[in-house]
């Protein structure tokens, strides 16, 4: 009787630890930053990792050619960064995702100017489950100028493990104060994925109730 419970523990916790390492799938579609004038295309780079959770970092200080700014002496006055992912569970073992931690950093001096918008839609129902928007202002709009780096912590309306998810970022200075100081710089753009209780409780006591079995033995 014993060794039949710990055969479930065991198998118990090789499904979880199975489903845990196979991963999420995450899929960038787009990653492009446009500066003007000039319409000049710039590819960011981006950093995935699926494994325990999606995280998703845009590294728009690394584009290329050029990086995302405008102003600060160079030709630009506005620009945009577009991200556009998609996160799926291939394996539907993993529970849904809840939310994420927005973290944004960039650079903003006198007249620059970055503003955001994102939306989270399930690809499943079609449902919105987030909109959001912001901005970021130097001085001469009444922000504040230098670094800024910020979390900001997003709970869907509803769970989900098929996911699409839109940001667009437009960065502007004030055309007659170029080429000037007035700056706006896109560092970093993260995602920081969030999972239901359920789905980490689950393999937390798989494990805790193994260990216990051992210790008894």
């Amino acid at each position: 009787m014993r060794i039949t419970k710990l055969i479930g523990s065991l198998v118990a916790v090789a499904l979880a630890a199975s489903a845990l390492a196979s991963g999420w799938q995450v899929n960038i579609t787009t990653s492009t930053g446009v500066l003007n004038p000039g319409s000049v295309v710039s590819t960011v780079p981006a950093t995935v990792i699926t494994n325990p959770l999606p995280q998703i970092t845009f590294n728009t200080a690394a584009g290329a050619p050029n990086p995302i700014l405008v102003g600060n002496g160079t030709s630009f006055t506005n620009g945009t960064f577009t991200g556009i992912y998609t996160i799926t569970d291939p394996t539907n073992t993993k529970g849904m995702l809840t939310g994420f931690n927005f973290v944004v950093s960039g650079f903003v001096w006198e007249f620059g100017q970055i503003i955001w918008f994102k939306k989270v839609v399930d690809m499943n129902t079609s449902e919105v489950l987030y909109t959001g928007s912001g901005v970021f202002s130097g001085s001469s709009w009444g922000g504040t100028d230098g670094a800024f780096t910020v979390n900001i912590p997003v709970t869907l309306s509803s769970p989900s493990n098929s996911l699409m998810v839109f940001e667009v970022f437009i960065l502007h200075i004030d055309g007659a104060q170029a080429p000037g100081t007035s700056t706006a710089s896109l560092q970093l753009v993260e995602q920081d994925w969030v999972p239901e209780p359920a789905s980490l409780l689950a393999l937390a006591v798989g494990l805790g109730g193994l260990a216990l079995r051992r210790r008894k033995r």
